[in-house]
């Protein structure tokens, strides 16, 4: 119940936080003293009419946190995790300098073979295969033009797939595991763009992914 509370929570205190910067830039003094507060590359920026851009972005994560959803069965443990993504796309409205709205989907799969605790030899294989559909929230903070610094946070919904195959690759019935469905997403990460319209981005923070990079383009 908790992370469900949480992170609706976070977003309005990024809002917060965020308008509060604004107004403070906006009330400060017009003296020598208050200009040094900030940059010379942010006052241009700020001072520059801001016009609202379409964002897609496509990045891959790693590691896949889905591993930890592997469930386990009796007299039997997992061996080696094989894994891929998950893959990434965004696209987001920026209607702000410093704010913007869309939706961020991810894929990913996790395969692992299981093994008989007393025989030590392979049972059978599961592989999850997991779509997850979130709104995503990103609260920009500009210093410059070349590099901008952001917090992501995404909640939404998993979609699971479960298979599993005998030793020889067949498919097999099993009785399907319980899986999450609430999905999320909060990373601190930075864009570099390369020109006016296109860029990359990398990322840390926990939720389908610890690390993530990718493109990043504008429209």
């Amino acid at each position: 119940m908790i992370k469900y509370v949480a992170l609706p929570f976070i977003c309005l205190l990024m809002y917060v936080t965020s308008e509060a910067q604004v107004i403070i830039y906006r009330q400060l003094p017009n003296t020598i003293g208050a200009q040094k507060q900030i940059s010379r590359g942010q006052r241009k920026l700020l001072s520059k009419k801001f016009e609202p851009t379409v964002n897609i972005s496509i990045g891959y994560g790693f590691p896949n946190i889905d591993k930890k959803y592997l469930p386990a069965y009796y007299n039997t443990y997992y061996g080696t995790v094989s894994q891929k993504g998950p893959v990434t796309g965004s696209l987001d409205y920026q209607f702000s300098r410093r704010m913007s709205i869309g939706v961020l989907v991810t894929h990913g799969t996790i395969e692992a073979p299981y093994f008989d605790y007393f025989s030590s030899l392979p049972v059978f294989s599961t592989k999850l295969n997991n779509w997850g559909f979130m709104l995503n929230i990103v609260r920009y903070f500009p210093a410059g033009r070349k590099i901008i610094p952001y917090l992501r946070t995404a909640i939404g919904l998993n979609k699971w797939k479960q298979e599993y195959a005998d030793p020889a690759g067949n498919k097999i019935s099993m009785p399907e595991a319980e899986m999450p469905d609430f999905a999320r997403q909060v990373a601190l990460g930075a864009k570099f763009n390369l020109s006016k319209k296109a860029g990359l981005f990398i990322e840390a923070g926990y939720g389908k992914y610890i690390m993530q990079g990718g493109l990043a383009v504008k429209f």
